[in-house]
């Protein structure tokens, strides 16, 4: 790997890392902004749409608009339609008439009990955690996580379980007071981005019968890994947070010439293919980690650890994708294993064995020439001994890489990969 760029140099790299280039060129999105990072995920994944170079986060979202990008979401845009229309506002002259009837057949969005859809009515906050709720899979979930947020007497009763659960997934928006649901507000277009790019990199999560054409495939990397699940469409492969990958150092890496920030990047050398034989990741592929921290090497032979953490992936068309996880180890970091440790330690034996027999010999050939035999056979333990106690208490080893050297990581959350 070329050297890890420290300085301004990581620090653009890190902005890299987080939030893509492309929301320069979105005229009213700039990088700075609060959901740009999943306005541009759902720009570019074509599930919400520009107008103009414009995407209007302020503005309203309203029914069939949520329709049309949910829909894209799970693969199910194209669904055949096979029920008839019963809603007396909805024509065919409608250009969303066939989306409006997908929703209706899969259950996403209903109507209103007077037979009307009313597709152009503003979408409440509260509407769309429904339906997101209504669509992920059935938990058990504790209402007094509501406590948390400041307006829980806002939620209307019939919303209580379903915030209590889309929060529980992950899959809701509290912003821009992180204490706030405000679920009785409009749902503005960038909120919408945050929902549905949320709900997008959390599939894994949504009931089958909601999602178009998905298979359930296996990677079978580790038997030790909690998930091996991979879901397969004609959109995107989702795999399941849990699953273990292994990826190589794109360059040689040396702990104590890097710190915390510096980026650093991963390459999978192979295909990464489902046991059923579905390309996942191609080989080639890029992983983008920041360094969260390192701990030096310390006294009594402590090894250093780095803590990597991988956040995007590029494809090697070019596309990116937020990609989290970290090393597969107990405490998430990389240092170096048992063999380098007993490595050094039989070091320090041997030259201090070495050292001791000299210095043996030494001391006994000044009295007695005679007495060389003796004084190795006195020297070559006490020295080794010695070498061995030094070795015990200095500082561990640095932590070392090799180009290629290949580590597992684990998925931290679900990573959907679009073909």
């Amino acid at each position: 790997m070329k050297k890890l760029i420290s300085g301004a140099m990581a620090l653009c790299l890190l902005a890299f890392c987080t939030i893509p280039a492309m929301a320069a060129s979105i005229a009213d999105v700039n990088q700075n902004y609060w959901a740009a990072k999943e306005i541009v995920s759902v720009v570019n994944d074509n599930i919400m749409t520009l107008s103009g170079n414009r995407f209007n986060p302020e503005g309203n979202m309203t029914r069939v608009e949520f329709v049309n990008a949910l829909l894209k979401v799970l693969s199910n845009d194209n669904l055949n339609v096979n029920i008839s229309n019963k809603f007396s506002d909805v024509t065919t002259a409608n250009p969303n008439y066939a989306n409006i009837l997908r929703s209706q057949q899969l259950g996403l969005v209903y109507g209103y009990p007077d037979g009307t859809f009313q597709p152009d009515r503003v979408l409440l906050r509260s509407e769309a955690q429904s339906v997101i709720s209504h669509i992920t899979k059935d938990m058990v979930a504790d209402k007094a996580i509501l406590k948390n947020f400041k307006d829980a007497d806002a939620i209307p009763a019939w919303a209580t379980q379903v915030y209590a659960k889309t929060i529980n997934y992950g899959i809701y928006v509290n912003y821009p007071d992180s204490k706030e649901l405000r679920p009785n507000d409009n749902l503005s277009r960038a909120e919408a981005a945050v929902l549905l790019a949320r709900l997008k990199a959390k599939l894994g999560l949504v009931k089958s019968q909601y999602i178009g054409a998905t298979s359930v495939e296996h990677l079978d990397v580790t038997k030790k890994a909690p998930s091996n699940e991979v879901y397969v469409n004609n959109v995107q492969n989702v795999i399941a947070e849990g699953n273990v990958l292994v990826v190589a150092f794109e360059d040689k890496f040396k702990s104590e010439e890097h710190q915390a920030g510096d980026i650093v990047t991963f390459v999978n050398e192979e295909d990464i293919c489902t046991v059923e034989g579905t390309l996942v990741i191609p080989a080639g592929s890029k992983f983008v980690a920041q360094i969260n921290e390192i701990q030096d090497p310390k006294w009594f032979n402590k090894n250093a650890r780095v803590y990597p953490q991988l956040c995007k992936i590029v494809l090697p068309n070019g596309k990116q994708m937020a990609f989290n996880a970290k090393p597969f180890t107990k405490d998430y970091s990389l240092k170096e294993g048992a063999w380098m440790t007993a490595g050094k330690l039989a070091l320090c034996t041997v030259s201090g064995g070495a050292v001791g027999t000299g210095a043996g010999v030494g001391f006994a050939f000044i009295p007695d020439p005679n007495k060389i035999g003796t004084g190795i056979a006195i020297g070559a333990p006490v020295g080794a001994a010695v070498g061995l106690a030094t070795g015990l208490i200095t500082p561990g080893l640095n932590y070392h890489a090799k180009a290629g050297e290949e580590v597992k990581v684990i998925l931290l959350d679900n990573a959907a990969i679009a073909k």
